[in-house]
């Protein structure tokens, strides 16, 4: 293997330049990081390296792969070639690179026959399936589950599994642990870095999570507004930047180290009447028992933290609080008045939820002011109060004419905010709704948050899997394992002077994620 060299990479969409001259070279081994803010052009470099460009932008210049180089101009059927083999494109969220109605082990197959170039006989694809989910840590058995049979962190080793499958050279990780917890994330860059030194495979990381950045990659690149505006070795730019901007990234960076907790004797609106009360919430799909008693109360104006791994109910918890799913057992109240499934999902005044991915809870076929206008229409509120919505998220009043295909991340999240604020709630259900930011701009939707709630009194539960993230924001955390509350305090007791071991064990995950320096040759 050569390794990967891009020569004059230069992306254009409907408005000029996206991604300005870019040349890179990555060694067998190693791993380049790309970071940077929402539309700094990160993703789009990604993109036009497995010719995967949006409709309308276009790429110029060249990348060698191995011994082979072709231009990032080469038609679809060149790109089909090369795509799924040579270079592999590791997404966020394995369900859009996984059907849901096939098999895992069928998903498999299909890149070892792609890979062989001809259908391999049964026996030959069971053992080459059998071989991938081995080398991803994962039984057998998995080759007969549906994607959505599995937990998050699974579903991303099947498909890093179905990647190796045609043995690339290149692997791209676009977020390939953001929608996951710290014990998973660091379990699923383990298995990316030990198979990535056994196959001396390249691999371009982007991600927002400098604490991973930093304990992964041994190059960095460093992108604004399309340009690199630093690069180097990781270790000695996150230790001694250069650009004001990756110094503003960095200060950014909510590592958990150093983040000190809220303290509860400060929050401006906090009762000691409960705005919310869940009350032994029991939720079950099929045999399978998600929620099993979990309790919690938020005051009015607290913010209250739910942590935990992938599968462990936050998120089932906050559709049963919201109504969108109906619990088998337990009650909820606000302000001390029960409340039944269809009430809670028709009192928008009352509550309201933020999505992890605005991008599937927009209508993309709808523009930004009409999303507003439909929102402040169901609250009985005017449609000029559109640009004070957009206002209010630090968005331009002419965003409202923009669709959400046209908007970054970072963006399409502060639509999403605007949109539950329009009924003026009195709580703000946020789940996993800065998980897909980068660092700077999660800093912003944070403090935003904060400031709705020190403005508008508003109180927020808060889900997440990011520690660090739970520590700067809210007064309370409560930990959930296997639908049960192991834990609850106020987040200097829980994450201070963790009581379980299982709420220690994601102390010490997101520790070791935000203060490891990757050291290569430690895998000789």
């Amino acid at each position: 293997m050569n390794g990967v060299e891009v020569e004059g990479l230069v992306v254009i969409g409907h408005e000029g330049p996206m991604v300005k001259p870019l040349d890179v070279r990555i060694e067998p081994g190693r791993t380049l990081a790309i970071i940077g803010e929402s539309g700094s052009g990160k993703t789009l470099t990604a993109k036009s390296l497995v010719g995967l460009l949006p409709r309308g932008f276009r790429a110029e210049g060249s990348v060698r792969i191995g011994d082979r180089r072709l231009p990032l101009d080469a038609s679809e059927p060149v790109w089909r070639s090369v795509r799924g083999g040579t270079v592999t494109l590791l997404l966020q969220d394995p369900f859009t690179s996984l059907s849901p109605v096939h098999r895992c082990g069928d998903q498999i197959a299909w890149t070892s026959d792609a890979a062989a170039g001809r259908r391999l006989p049964r026996a030959a694809r069971d053992r080459a399936v059998a071989e991938r989910l081995a080398e991803v840590k994962l039984p057998a058995h998995v080759a007969r589950s549906f994607p959505h049979e599995l937990s998050g962190g699974m579903r991303q080793r099947v498909a890093i599994a179905a990647a190796l499958a045609a043995d690339p050279q290149l692997i791209i990780a676009d977020e390939p642990t953001t929608a996951l917890d710290a014990s998973n994330q660091a379990e699923i860059l383990d298995l990316l870095r030990s198979v990535q030194q056994a196959r001396s495979l390249c691999v371009i990381l982007i991600s927002h999570d400098l604490g991973m950045v930093r304990g992964r990659s041994d190059d960095v690149l460093v992108m604004r507004h399309g340009e690199v505006v630093e690069r180097g070795a990781t270790s000695a730019v996150l230790a001694d930047p250069q650009h004001p901007y990756t110094r503003a990234l960095i200060e950014a960076d909510p590592t958990i180290a150093v983040t000190e907790p809220r303290a509860v004797d400060d929050i401006p609106h906090a009762t000691s009447t409960p705005l919310l009360s869940a009350i032994g919430i029991v939720k079950h799909f099929g045999e399978r028992t998600v929620l099993d008693g979990v309790s919690l109360e938020i005051g009015a104006g607290q913010i209250a933290g739910v942590v935990g791994e992938s599968g462990s109910g936050k998120s089932t918890l906050a559709r049963c609080i919201t109504g969108l799913e109906t619990e088998d057992g337990g009650s909820v109240a606000f302000e001390g008045a029960m409340l039944a499934p269809g009430r809670r999902s028709r009192a928008p005044e009352q509550m309201q939820i933020v999505f992890q991915d605005p991008y599937s809870s927009l209508n993309p076929m709808m523009s930004v002011g009409a999303i507003l206008r439909e929102a402040l229409g169901v609250a009985h509120r005017p449609a000029s109060d559109v640009a004070g919505l957009l206002e209010m998220v630090g968005l331009p009043a002419e965003f409202a004419r923009k669709r959400p295909a046209e908007l970054s991340g970072g963006q399409r999240q502060r639509v999403a905010i605007a949109r539950a604020l329009a009924p003026q709630p009195r709580l703000l259900i946020c789940d996993e709704s800065v998980s897909a930011l980068d660092v700077s701009v999660q800093a912003q939707i944070l403090a935003l948050l904060m400031r709705l709630r020190e403005e508008l009194g508003i109180a927020l539960l808060f889900i997440s899997h990011d520690l660090a993230v739970v520590r700067m924001i809210a007064d309370t955390v409560t930990v959930l394992w296997n639908g049960r509350v192991v834990e609850t305090g106020t987040c200097a007791q829980v994450l201070n002077e963790p009581r379980h071991e299982y709420t220690a064990m994601l102390v010490a995950a997101a520790q070791r994620e935000n203060t490891t320096t990757f050291d290569p040759s430690e895998e000789n």
